[in-house]
């Protein structure tokens, strides 16, 4: 069972630790702006994009095997599982929400859904052309 191997679990491990580095290290070069996390926003969806391409990629490659189950746990479930935040995400909603800053939360936790689902698909059909 590959959730089981010892190797499957570093992988996942050093992608994520660089992941969650990455996105740190963005949100402290690029601080939110009245307010509005804008890097989050682009962590995610950039995220969302890379995480698509990346699938995609493998999956035209071959099976989940070897190589390919390797890249996808580093990059995907490690990396991008790092790099992207889900709960800054609610987090900054429901702050945004609890300062009566209706727009600027739908906005951000909306758009935010929405482009990131829109830089999925995006991610999906570049790593589909060959």
């Amino acid at each position: 069972m590959p959730y089981r191997d010892p190797r499957a679990l570093l992988l996942v491990f050093l992608g994520g630790t660089l992941g969650t580095g990455s996105r740190e290290a963005l949100s402290l070069a690029l601080p939110p702006v009245d307010g509005v996390a804008w890097t989050i926003v682009a962590v995610n969806v950039l995220g969302a994009f890379a995480l698509g391409l990346l699938l995609e990629s493998l999956a035209r490659l071959g099976p989940d095997h070897g190589r390919n189950r390797a890249l996808r746990l580093l990059l995907g479930t490690g990396f991008m599982g790092g790099f992207t935040t889900y709960s800054t995400l609610a987090t900054g909603t429901a702050v945004l929400l609890g300062d009566g800053r209706l727009g600027p939360a739908l906005l951000f936790g909306l758009g935010t859904v929405l482009v990131g689902g829109a830089a999925t698909w995006l991610g999906i059909a570049a790593g589909g052309r060959r």
